[in-house]
């Protein structure tokens, strides 16, 4: 196959389809064949406009199989097993040089495909480089080692919070991301709580590790929280909705030298009311988190190759590439997780 397709959102719930030519690695690129790119957040607000960039080749969060690699290559083979680094890095800016490749200046500014911006992982093949490529175990379902990214961002979310043993950590939210914090919060030796919503997702939230869970829809999470704590409130707290209002909840749960972590980004992002005596006194460490550096996605790659965190019960659905519009449809529904592309 000398060509292959790509689509790309074309305007608001618009996507298009073209053919490009492919191409042959250079002495440093890798040629994936792509099996398997998850729906991101990020793709369902540029679906819906709440983004609007157009032309925008979709599709972060990918796995896929080598075909090819430039003479240079030593990482990985053809025939492997890969999921793909696309939210990528300059390598040159301030903080790209101190090891905070995450926060870096001109970060995810990416053309991955000739003629159309973004990471373009809804489309048959890739071409990347070589230092993006993270090779997965050669068993792993290409659907599984799709969620690499999301994981990734929540293994450094997790290192941000500084779990200790035996402490109480609480997950406001049980959507994909709060369920990788659960998983990856029991790892660190944590009693977890759950906060959310939706039964359905509190029921998995059980099944996979939580301690605790709790519907907070008709009742005071704060005061709640408190009461499973003995008063103090809680050592970590992360919070993965996307609501300033949860957000101020958040902070009001943490208990001395307690750590709060915003996961999610604010929508709208609307100021919060915190207590600067509450801060003082207890010596609470509020801080954020933002997508994963290099070694937060090697971790991420590792963990699901040894089958360590779970996520068959993470996904919501298939869809191939030319159902792609349907698919978006689907993943913008409030009770999925992640829905994936076969292309």
């Amino acid at each position: 196959m000398d060509k292959y397709k790509v689509s790309y959102f074309s305007d608001v719930g618009k996507i298009e389809y073209k053919e490009l030519k492919k191409r042959t690695p250079n002495a440093h690129q890798v040629l994936v064949k792509v099996e398997a790119c998850a729906i991101c957040t990020l793709e369902q607000r540029v679906y819906k406009g709440l983004m609007k960039y157009y032309p925008f080749s979709g599709g972060h969060e990918v796995a896929g199989s080598v075909e090819a690699v430039g003479e240079e290559v030593k990482g990985v083979k053809i025939g492997d097993r890969v999921a793909i680094r696309l939210l990528n890095s300059c390598g040159e800016c301030y903080y790209c040089r101190n090891g905070h490749e995450n926060q870096c200046l001109v970060s995810f500014i990416a053309k991955n495909h000739e003629g159309i911006y973004g990471p373009g992982g809804f489309a048959q093949y890739m071409l990347v480089e070589a230092k993006d490529v993270y090779k997965t175990a050669d068993d792993l379902d290409y659907k599984h080692a799709a969620l690499s990214e999301p994981l990734a961002c929540c293994v450094h979310s997790v290192k941000n919070g500084m779990i200790e043993l035996g402490d109480d950590v609480v997950v406001i939210g049980a959507g994909i991301m709060g369920a990788f914090h659960i998983q990856l919060a029991k790892l660190k030796g944590a009693r977890v709580i759950a906060l959310e919503v939706d039964e359905r997702r509190l029921k998995i939230a059980k099944k996979l590790g939580a301690d605790i869970t709790v519907n907070t829809k008709d009742i005071d999470a704060v005061a709640k929280v408190k009461e499973l704590t003995e008063g103090r409130g809680a050592d970590v707290i992360f919070s993965t909705v996307s609501k300033a209002k949860v957000a101020e909840e958040a902070v009001m749960m943490a208990g001395k030298l307690g750590r709060v972590i915003f996961y999610s980004s604010i929508h709208p992002d609307e100021p919060i009311t915190i207590s600067p005596n509450k801060i003082h006194s207890g010596e609470q460490i509020i801080t954020g988190t933002v997508n994963p550096n290099k070694s937060d996605f090697l971790i991420a790659t590792k963990l699901l190759s040894n089958k360590t965190v779970k996520v068959e019960n993470l996904i919501s659905g298939e869809y191939g590439l030319d159902d792609l519009k349907e698919a978006c449809e689907k993943a913008i529904m409030p009770d999925t997780y992640r829905i994936i592309i076969r292309p």
